[in-house]
This record gives structure tokens, sequence and C-alpha cells, in this order.
């Protein structure tokens, strides 16, 4: 049995928390927009709102829900609500989502309030008969007026991983797989998949070689990939197999280099004025550090004959 965990939530809000950079092309495909990527993203608090929910003997109970994402590019606000299937509900909770934004942002005076409604997308992430292309909202008036507010919705089984790669949509990587789940969780074969995350790793190599992604952003997109992998098999037979495939990458930055290679150098030369002799130093700095046998040997051999 599959298990029964929140990891696509997780990752969603881990990368809206860690990366929001991201987001700004997510934007700009959703909405038409052309904000350049360093535009400056501000994640707004989403306040929670009270629902009421059935229970199992069918009464109803009160719960607080939050919004998935909810941010200001410039002066648009936008709202992104993530969703592994279609559920009944999500047209009302976009509703409530969107007033509780109006209300922060509206202005009034006597007799007058303006409420500026957010725009929003909601991004299913995996897809049934029943899972609608739109959300529509239609607000009816005491006087016979109706307004509609409607927002196309984002089917992630209909994004290619070519047009993924080449709009720069990072943030839909982690669940592109989630359209194989079945034949993932049932041990089918998979060739199809390991050629599509093999090629969502080198394009996303490619592109942190030209700056595009950051050494911390490649590195946690392919733990995000790991962690939707690792749902989906539960320990099944392709877990190890799928996993590798973005596992085993370690991007060490600059500046990190220049930090062991610090401590390395300072380890070496305690441990020789200590008296200690190379064998425990080596092992220190293994223990210490974290560096292979090689890595410190290597540092010992630099570092070690200045000394002497």
């Amino acid at each position: 049995m599959q298990k029964r965990t929140p990891d696509y939530d997780n990752v969603f809000k881990t990368m809206k928390s860690k990366h929001r950079r991201l987001f700004i092309s997510v934007i700009n495909d959703t909405f038409g927009k052309h904000y350049p990527i360093d535009s400056k993203v501000d994640v707004l608090p989403s306040e929670g709102y009270l629902t009421e929910s059935a229970t199992a003997n069918g009464s109803k109970k009160i719960e607080t829900q939050i919004s998935d994402f909810l941010i200001r590019i410039e002066h648009e606000i936008y709202l992104l609500e993530c969703q592994s299937y279609d559920d009944d509900s999500m047209a009302i909770r976009i509703a409530e989502y969107a007033f509780i934004v109006a209300r922060q942002f509206a202005t009034w005076d006597i007799g007058h309030a303006i409420i500026p409604m957010p725009k929003f997308s909601i991004i299913y992430v995996k897809r049934t008969s029943k899972t609608p292309k739109t959300t529509k909202i239609t607000f009816t008036f005491p006087d016979g007026q109706t307004i509609n507010y409607e927002a196309n919705n984002i089917i992630l089984e209909q994004f290619t991983k070519e047009y993924i790669i080449e709009n720069r949509l990072f943030p839909y990587i982690p669940f592109y797989i989630a359209r194989y789940e079945k034949d993932i969780s049932l041990e089918k074969d998979i060739t199809y998949v390991i050629e599509d995350l093999m090629y969502f790793r080198d394009e996303m190599l490619l592109l942190n070689k030209t700056k595009e992604l950051s050494d911390a952003e490649l590195i946690d997109l392919m733990g995000f990939v790991n962690t939707i992998i690792t749902h989906i098999t539960n320990g099944n037979k392709n877990e190890e197999r799928l996993v590798n495939i973005m596992g085993g990458t370690i991007i060490e930055t600059e500046s990190e280099k220049w930090i062991r290679q610090g401590q390395a150098k300072m380890m070496i030369e305690m441990g020789q004025e200590d008296g200690l002799d190379d064998k425990t130093i080596l092992k220190r700095m293994q223990e210490k550090i974290g560096l292979s046998l090689e890595e410190a040997e290597q540092y010992m051999k630099k570092y070690g004959k200045q000394l002497i």
C-alpha cells in the first residue's frame, strides 16, 4: 500500500519558502506576464480561514485552512494552490482565500469599499477524469447582477519535459513523474521514466553551469525529485534505481571549498604541533570535516610538508 504522506505539499511549501525566485517563471507562464527573473518576490502571510468539513460520523467540524502560496510581484498579487487531485471544495476554498487577500488590500471611504481580488490558479499535480480545466466562482447579487471570477487550472500532466525546461518552470520538475505513479508503484517497465529523469538531470546541470540555476537550487530540486520518487515507490524495487539518477551529484561551492581547505590546514597544523602522527591526523580530518581518505591525504601532502 502506498504511503499516505504530505510529501507533495511539503515539497511545494519548501520550494516556496526557500526558492521563491523560481516561481517568477511560473507566474509569467500562467498569467502571461514578463517579469524579469530577478524581480523582487514578496511571500505574503496566508491567514487561516474557518470552514466546515464532514467527519467520519457525518457531522460537521470547523477547520482552519491556509493557502498554499500567496505572493506579490511589483504591485500584483497572485494566489497559487497546489493539489494532488481534484477536490470538489476547491472553488469555495479559492473564494475564501481570495476574500482574505482582498480584505488585506482593500481601500475604503464613507459608503464605498474597493475590494481587489487576486489573480489565482490551481496547480493539479495529477489528473483524473473529473479534473476541471478551469475554476469558476460566480458571484450573484440581490439586484440580479452576476459576475464570474474564473481562471485556467494548471494540469501538469499536459506539460512536456521540453516545455518545462524551455520556459524554466523549475517548480514543476519534482512533480513531473507523478503522471507515471501507477506504473512505478506497480513495478512495471519504467524505461521511459528513467529517460525523462535523465533529461531533467542533464538539463539542470547545464543550466547550473550557465548560472541560471544556483548550486543550492540545483541540489534542492534534485532532492525534491527524490522525495517524490520515494513517496511513489514506497521502498519497491524501482526506488534505488530512480533515486540514483538524481542522487550522487554533490556540488561544492567555491566558498565551501575554501572553508574545508582552511579547516584541513588548521587541523594539520594543530595535529603536528601536538605531535600526532599522520594516521591520527588523517582520521581526524575524515571524522571532523567529513573528508574522504583520498581528500585528507591530498591536504596532508599540500600542507603537511610546509610544517616539517
